[in-house]
């Protein structure tokens, strides 16, 4: 069993944004949540736009609230669209069933948490979380 702890968050959000640079990604802005959905760690890299960490938040927390990566509720949201508005009421927060919504998981599969990134295309988002997890040792679920 795996604590998850300030400096994995840390971690994932230093190098989620290192992916982001070394990829030529817009500015991003990266929310990791810890398993309840309290906020772990936060950064936005200048240029982002207003709402870029709210949306890199509620991209996280729509994971955690529905226990799948962000990819899966895209896919959601395509195949029952009624469905995944009606969560908007029902996970008393914010929901952005777009790719850049990864679970954190140990290796034994337990949940601990979530990373939320926005600033570039979702496929782009979705890759630099799978970096900044990969970093720290833990496992991604991206919802595929």
């Amino acid at each position: 069993m795996t604590d998850f702890l300030l400096t994995h968050a840390q971690t994932i959000v230093a190098e989620a944004l290192a992916h982001g640079r070394k990829s030529g990604f817009q500015p991003l802005a990266v929310a990791v949540l810890d398993a309840r959905g309290a906020l772990k760690a936060f950064a936005a890299e200048d240029g982002t736009s207003l709402k870029r960490g709210e949306i890199a938040r509620g991209k996280a927390f729509g994971a955690l609230a529905m226990g799948l990566g962000s990819r899966a509720l895209h896919r959601m949201a395509g195949e029952r669209p009624h469905f995944v508005e009606a969560l908007h009421g029902v996970v008393e927060g914010p929901l952005v069933p777009v790719p850049g919504g990864v679970l954190i998981r140990d290796a034994s599969g337990r949940l601990l948490g979530a990373v939320g990134i926005s600033g570039d295309t979702s496929d782009n988002d979705e890759a630099a979380a799978l970096a900044g997890i990969a970093a720290v040792k833990l496992t991604a679920d991206p919802g595929q």
